[in-house]
């Protein structure tokens, strides 16, 4: 993904924004660790993990995840774990609360990369296999709904969390603030799908070239 093109950061000033996202995360995950804030441990755990799978598919599996995935990537689990921060006597109430458009933006950016990561094994399937067949008009209707589908089971988790940490006196890791919120996250999830059916598609051919590879040497042998 070519982000210098558009906005002139080049490939190590995105590099470098990764890792202070990461050394942010190793910040918030010891924040909730010393104020006892479980949300924030387990999002900034759970960013942390997830800011490390680019590295590991490109070890591992030989992907193509250049700087601009990377940040794609990192971006998405760093706004969210930024937006669930809440410190006794410092920050009494997070971005998620304070700061309307917050939650449209991390939905937006969340789905898009679920969009993204649907669309390079769905589209390595279609060049991998004679059998599959998936038009381009399919494709953009694929992204949608398994996007939209995933944010139907988060929008069911965050609702599930929510209920057990109510019913059991604990700190909600998950918050879901009422119908309208949940209609309003399913709409954003569908803006990033939305962008990502529309234009980073084309930004992906190396990923879905790469596993279409993997998926050939894996069947040969």
């Amino acid at each position: 993904m070519n982000i210098r093109g558009r906005f002139g950061i080049s490939a190590r000033q995105q590099r470098r924004l990764v890792r202070v996202m990461e050394l942010s995360l190793v910040v918030m995950l010891a924040i909730g660790v010393r104020y006892g804030q479980t949300g924030i441990i387990v999002n900034c755990g759970i960013g942390l993990v997830v800011a490390r799978i680019p590295g590991l598919l490109k070890r591992d599996y030989d992907l193509p995840m250049d700087a601009g995935l990377t940040l794609w990537i990192t971006s998405a689990v760093f706004l969210h774990a930024v937006g669930t921060i809440v410190v006794p006597g410092v920050v009494e109430q997070n971005l998620y609360r304070t700061t309307w458009w917050w939650d449209h933006v991390t939905h937006a950016l969340s789905a898009s990369v679920v969009a993204g990561a649907g669309y390079s094994v769905a589209r390595a399937v279609d060049v991998h296999d004679d059998e599959v067949r998936l038009p381009s008009q399919f494709m953009f209707v694929f992204i949608l709904l398994l996007t939209f589908a995933f944010g139907v089971f988060w929008e069911v988790i965050e609702f599930t969390l929510g209920v057990a940490a109510e019913r059991f006196g604990a700190a909600a890791v998950l918050t879901q603030y009422g119908l309208g919120d949940t209609i309003a996250d399913l709409a954003f999830d569908a803006v990033g799908a939305t962008i990502v059916a529309i234009w980073g598609t084309a930004r992906l051919s190396g990923v879905v070239a790469a596993i279409a590879d993997r998926l050939e040497s894996e069947s040969g042998s």
